[in-house]
Parts: structure tokens; C-alpha cells; sequence
């Protein structure tokens, strides 16, 4: 088995760490993210990683969320993390719904 570049390995754990953190306690995360449910699910269909020609990590997720006792709906999320004094952080974060009106 091959090993994965740098860029995949860290875009992978932080994936990993900030939805596990965002479902279990988002209090963590601090306040931008007080939202109105009380609890959320996330499941992560795909995730790709790449790096930038300015070293940080573009990563971007697909998947599906559920929240209390609204219908699951799809969401897609990007992130660029940036190696700040030999630690990884977001500075970037955008997040979409994947909500279709077809009416």
C-alpha cells in the first residue's frame, strides 16, 4: 500500500476530528457555530484534499447530515487549512446544503 502525501493525511484527520467534534460537542468549535438543532449527525460520502501553491491544504466534503428530526439532506464543505507556528488551522470554511426547489 502506497502512503498517502502529506496533504491528504492531514486533510483526512482534520475531517475526521472537526465533524466528530461538530457531532458530539460543538461548544468546542466556539460560537459562530450556535446553531438552532440540538443534535446532528454528519456522514461523509467522499472527502478530496490538495495543496495550494501557497502551502496550505484545500479540502473539500460531500456527504449527508441529519438533524433532530428534520429528513436527511446532502451538504458539501470546504476548508483551507493553514500551517500557523507548526499548527494546523481552518481559516477558511464554506458550507452549502444541497437543497433542490424544483418547484
Amino acid at each position: 500500500m502506497v502512503d498517502q502525501p502529506l496533504w491528504e493525511q492531514i486533510g483526512s484527520s482534520f475531517v475526521q476530528h472537526y465533524y466528530q467534534m461538530f457531532d458530539s460537542d460543538r461548544s468546542q468549535l466556539g460560537s459562530i457555530y450556535s446553531l438552532p438543532f440540538q443534535k446532528i449527525a454528519h456522514n461523509i460520502t467522499a472527502q478530496d484534499h490538495q495543496p495550494t501553491p501557497d502551502s496550505c491544504i484545500l479540502s473539500m466534503v460531500v456527504g449527508q447530515l441529519k438533524a433532530d428530526e428534520d429528513p436527511i439532506m446532502g451538504f458539501h464543505q470546504s476548508f483551507i487549512l493553514k500551517n500557523i507556528n507548526d499548527a494546523w488551522v481552518c481559516t477558511n470554511d464554506m458550507f452549502r446544503l444541497a437543497i433542490h426547489n424544483f418547484g
